[in-house]
């Protein structure tokens, strides 16, 4: 079966997910097995690291009792009730030291990211619900339009950062790969062309900005840490930093321990890089999927930098 890496990954029916993946609380036991501290040097989570989408959905139909591709997507709505992915950062006991290694941020495709995002793509990421349902809520969490002093950057941009119609600030800075789709997003003040995955050091003084976004690019970043931590270095006293990711991507540039783990899952790590990177109060997990199991899920990530004494 050949899969193009321009594909985006969709995670498969709910019910295979839960047999696949282990949950969140899980992860760390896993990873201590899989590094042999506790007698085992497998790597379960890297199975279906690399199958493809169309593979791990075909297998969902048939242990959702057919092959209706239609019903199956259906089923794999979220039940009524809280999501499982507001529920894994609520109350966490963090291991004592950073439970990832070097190997979990490998990638199927370790070509240079440069000539990867070399050709502009002027399309989205997501579809429209979600776009619409990130925008929705950036337009209760953002400063409001034109506040005077306030500085923004959305890390990881393009041609469109999903901000609300009209949103401006005196300064908005975006950091992205491709400098023709930067030049095309209205809302950006100024842009820079700056791949993380080779320099992760932000090119601002510390204490720079109030707020700092990224869309469901977060899976992408092999120097997470220094990232976060540079994040933390230039926002401002209480600054909000917004990670916000879906389940689609492009799997071969994405990270190899967010390829093999669900959703829930990935919130969890995205909250390990901010509780790991110091600095930041404890992070938040929101799930604002506007149609669960019909349209693109989104998640939010999110933590502000601890005030100043």
């Amino acid at each position: 079966m050949s899969i193009s890496p321009l594909l985006s990954l969709r995670p498969p029916h709910q019910r295979l997910q839960n047999l696949l993946f282990s949950l969140p609380s899980q992860i760390t036991s896993n990873l201590e097995r899989r590094r042999g501290r506790v007698g085992s040097t497998t790597s379960p989570r890297r199975l279906f690291l690399g199958l493809g989408s169309s593979l791990l959905c075909s297998f969902a139909g048939l242990l959702a009792g057919g092959g209706d591709r239609s019903s199956s997507f259906s089923a794999s709505a979220r039940p009524m009730g809280t999501s499982p992915v507001e529920q894994v950062l609520k109350n966490v006991e963090w291991p004592e030291e950073f439970p990832f290694k070097a190997e979990d941020f490998s990638r199927f495709d370790e070509s240079s990211d440069s000539v990867f995002y070399s050709a502009p793509r002027f399309v989205t990421h997501i579809d429209d619900p979600a776009i619409a349902a990130l925008t929705k809520y950036y337009s209760k969490v953002l400063p409001p339009s034109n506040t005077p002093g306030v500085c923004l950057l959305d890390m990881c941009s393009s041609w469109v950062s999903h901000y609300p119609p009209g949103y401006k600030q005196d300064r908005i800075v975006g950091m992205g790969m491709n400098e023709d789709e930067l030049k095309r997003n209205p809302v950006l003040t100024e842009y820079i062309v700056q791949d993380l995955n080779v320099n992760p050091k932000l090119p601002f003084e510390g204490e720079s900005f109030d707020v700092i976004t990224n869309v469901v690019s977060v899976d992408y970043l092999t120097k997470p840490m220094d990232v976060f931590k540079e994040m933390q270095r230039v926002l401002k006293p209480g600054g909000l930093a917004i990670m916000s990711f879906s389940n689609r991507c492009f799997w071969t540039k994405a990270i190899s321990i967010w390829t093999s783990t669900g959703d829930a899952d990935h919130a969890w790590i995205v909250g390990a890089y901010f509780h790991y990177a110091g600095g930041f109060d404890p992070p938040e997990a929101v799930d604002i999927s506007p149609n669960p199991g019909r349209t693109d899920p989104m998640y939010v990530v999110y933590a502000r930098k601890k005030n100043t004494v």
